[in-house]
Formats: C-alpha cells, sequence, structure tokens
C-alpha cells in the first residue's frame, strides 16, 4: 500500500483515458484548465491519451452529466487532468494521493487502491448523506464504504473480461474456456499452430485472473462475511486464496502463452491491443467500456466475444469500483456536494449509461449492451461474478495483486509472491 501504483481506471479511464506520468515531466504532463468564474469547483482526473482523433464516447458521457450540474446550479467545473508518458514515469495514482492529500482539489476521479488508502486516512468526504445514494446498487456501497463513510461514488461499475476473437477460436474448433485447465487448453492449442502469443498482456490487468479464481467461491458460494472475517482476524490467509491464480499465470509464462518481459513494461491496450486489432493474438483482458470505444476495441474487423476469466466455477467477471471523490479539506466544499448529487442522480446516470452503453451503478437504470458483451453480462445479471476492490477487506486487493503480479513478470517466485501477501496482511493486522 506503499507504493500504490496499479491503475484500473478501466471503464472509467477511458471516460478520461490516461496512465501516470514522471516527477521530471510533471510541469508538461499536468494540464490545468482555468476560467475565471465566481463558483468553481475543481476536478482531478485522468484525460484522454490513445489516439485523440477518434471520438472519446465515454468523456462525452460523462461530460454531459457536467454540463447538466453547471446548468443547474450555475457553477462551472474545471478539469484539472495528468496524462502518461510510459511505464517509467510517475503514476496517476501517485498524483493523485499527493493532490488529495494536499487539498489541491475539490473532486477526484480514483482507483479502488486509493479510495480505499485515502478513506482511511480521512482525506475523503463522507458521501452517505448525499440524495441520490438511495438508489445505488449494494456493490457499489461494498466497495466504497471504508470505515462506515461511502467515500467514492462511480458513474458506471466497471467489469472486467475476457475479450476474445471467436473467429480464431472457431478456425481451430475451440469452445470458449470456462476454467483454467480449459483456457490452458486452448492456449496450447493456439500455440501449437503458430500464434506465438496466444495472450496479450500488460503491467496492469492481469491481476483479474488471480482475482477470478482467488474468490470466485467466496462471493458466489454463499459463506462471504463468513470468510471475509476470517480474513480480517487472520485466521485465513490471502496468500491460500492467491496461490492457485499465481500458480496459474506462472503456468501461462512458463509455457509462453504470456510474454512476462513485454507485460511488464506495457501501458493498458496500448501495449496489447495493436496485436489484437491485427488479429495476431486471439485473447486480451479489458473493461466493458472498451468494447464500446473506438480508441480501445469498439470497431474490430472480427467476431469479438467478451467472456468471464477462468475460474472453478465458470467464467467469471471481475468488478472493481473506480469513484469520483470530494476532498475531505475541499475549498468549494458545498458545490462540489451538489455537483456529484446531480452527476449521480438517475437523471444524469441514464444519460451517461445510454451514451456509454454501461453497467449503471443505480439500480433503477439499464441499458442493453451491446452484442459483443452479452456472455459477460450475462453472467452479472445472474449476480456472478467477484468484487475486485471490496473495502470491507483491511488488506486492499485490487492494487497489492497487481504489484505483487508485476514482481512475479520480474521474476519472483510464487513462493515470494505469497510470502509479501502474508507480510502484507501481518502489517495490516498491526495496523
Amino acid at each position: 500500500m506503499k507504493k500504490l501504483t496499479a491503475l484500473c481506471l478501466g471503464g472509467m479511464t477511458i471516460l478520461f483515458l490516461a496512465a501516470c506520468a514522471g516527477q521530471e515531466g510533471l510541469d508538461k504532463n499536468l494540464l490545468i484548465v482555468e476560467e475565471k468564474n465566481e463558483r468553481v469547483v475543481n476536478l482531478f482526473s485522468p484525460m484522454e491519451k490513445t489516439n485523440p482523433n477518434a471520438e472519446n464516447v465515454a468523456r462525452t458521457a460523462s461530460e454531459k452529466t457536467v454540463i447538466m450540474a453547471e446548468e443547474k446550479l450555475g457553477v462551472k467545473v474545471e478539469y484539472i487532468t495528468y496524462t502518461a508518458e510510459d511505464y517509467q514515469d510517475k503514476t496517476y495514482d501517485e498524483v493523485a494521493l499527493d493532490r488529495v492529500r494536499n487539498q489541491m482539489d475539490d473532486m477526484y476521479l480514483l482507483n479502488p487502491d486509493t479510495i480505499q488508502l485515502l478513506g482511511a486516512e480521512g482525506k475523503l468526504l463522507d458521501l452517505s448523506g448525499l440524495e441520490n445514494v438511495k438508489n445505488l446498487r449494494d456493490v457499489v456501497k461494498v466497495a466504497n464504504v471504508v470505515d462506515g463513510k461511502l467515500v467514492a461514488i462511480p458513474q458506471e461499475v466497471v467489469a472486467y473480461g475476457l475479450f476474445v476473437n471467436q473467429d480464431m477460436f472457431d478456425q481451430y474448433h475451440l469452445s470458449l474456456p470456462e476454467t483454467p485447465e480449459e483456457f490452458l487448453e486452448c492456449c496450447r492449442v493456439f500455440k501449437e499452430n503458430g500464434i506465438e502469443t496466444p495472450i496479450g498482456a500488460n503491467r496492469w490487468w492481469l491481476e483479474t485472473f488471480v482475482l477470478a479464481q482467488a474468490f470466485a467461491d467466496l462471493y458466489n458460494g454463499g459463506n462471504m462475511e463468513a470468510e471475509i472475517a476470517a480474513l480480517n482476524s487472520g485466521e485465513s490467509k490471502y496468500s491460500d486464496y492467491m496461490r492457485p491464480g499465481f500458480e496459474f499465470l506462472q503456468e501461462l509464462i512458463d509455457c509462453g502463452y504470456i510474454d512476462a518481459q513485454k507485460a511488464y513494461v506495457s501501458e493498458a491496450i496500448e501495449g496489447e491491443g495493436p496485436d489484437f486489432l491485427a488479429q495476431k493474438t486471439p485473447i486480451v483482458m479489458a473493461y466493458w467500456g472498451a468494447a464500446n470505444t473506438e480508441t480501445a476495441y469498439g470497431a474490430v474487423d472480427f467476431n469479438m466475444q467478451v467472456i468471464g476469466f477462468p475460474s472453478s466455477r465458470g467464467q467469471m467477471p471481475v468488478m472493481p469500483m473506480t469513484g469520483i471523490a470530494i476532498g475531505a479539506g475541499a475549498e468549494h466544499r458545498e458545490d462540489a456536494i451538489r455537483v456529484l448529487d446531480i452527476m449521480v442522480s438517475d437523471e444524469a446516470l441514464q444519460v451517461y449509461a445510454e451514451t456509454n452503453q454501461v453497467i449503471s451503478p443505480s439500480k433503477n437504470v439499464k441499458v442493453d449492451c451491446v452484442p459483443a458483451l452479452k456472455p459477460l453480462n450475462d453472467r452479472i445479471e445472474e449476480n456472478i461474478f467477484v468484487v475486485g476492490s471490496n473495502a470491507s477487506m483491511k488488506l486492499e486487493q485490487w492494487g497489492n495483486t497487481c504489484l505483487i503480479v508485476r514482481e512475479l513478470l520480474n521474476g519472483a517466485t510464487v513462493e515470494e509472491c505469497m510470502a509479501e501477501f502474508d507480510r502484507l496482511q501481518e502489517e495490516t493486522l498491526e495496523n
């Protein structure tokens, strides 16, 4: 948790897509949009980076809700944005942590690991009193309640899945995999038929494989509260949950199904996207909104399907939560509260969901998905999924798992990775 760098803004990232940038390049990567206005609310977020000439549907969706708030309240929302250069640069999370702790802005778009850390530090405002909180899905509250306080609210529920080239699976007479064993068999067939790297990977999202396998039973076995209590007390070990997923990733690396060196330095979509679009790689992992957006995989030249990750319970969606938070010491606190309440109202979320075709955090808003997302959506509608970031767990999952997976990519053994989980759990229990 001391080195939070995980990027999982996912669908909300394409909202203002970015990753990271370095300390030396901070001035050139930090964009401050200033306009003189009597009533101003400052919003810190990532900014579109990939293919700037393409239409960014998700950003348009969010801006529509911002405009609704501006018109109703007579305020101006000004964007302070941070863009990425490469893997050596300072992460968006690191910059966000610094800005929140120093009360530099009013509102922030944050990743789940950052939300949990800042919430525990008391740096984020309790949003449970907002009028429209009553409309939120339970899973949203589970993900973003820290120490009894709702500290962030998303404009969409981010769901991660495997994006697969159905045509390539059909070419080799392969069924879409349900279990880890079936997934390995598909990769073996692809490899034997000359596909050099069956899985396109980046440095951020391989934890989805681990989390799907680690917590498939916890979230879908009917004993969630007891299992979480055992983890929080130290009676159970996170390493026991995580081990199968890490062993699975190690096997993928050892068999050459994942290029670990390339994944370690690749940005999300930018690293693996070109090969997937060129049909050189049949499998990548990404978030729901990537299937709708031309800056990602919304305009492919083949039959694409989005399915859950392999697990003992079949194809398993993984759902971490980004969210918009308000700094506890925000200069324009009252206006920021009013702006956010409008942005997460059913009226605004209906506009957002229809524009971006995403899962809404409101239980009252439903939108049809594109055909490629139907397999993933069917599982979610059946309430079969893993929550990738659960604030009721004392040890933060998404960011820590991402960082430890990166150690695996960099040559650490599975045992060394499990020892790190044990160390983190012991450290968390001591605090």
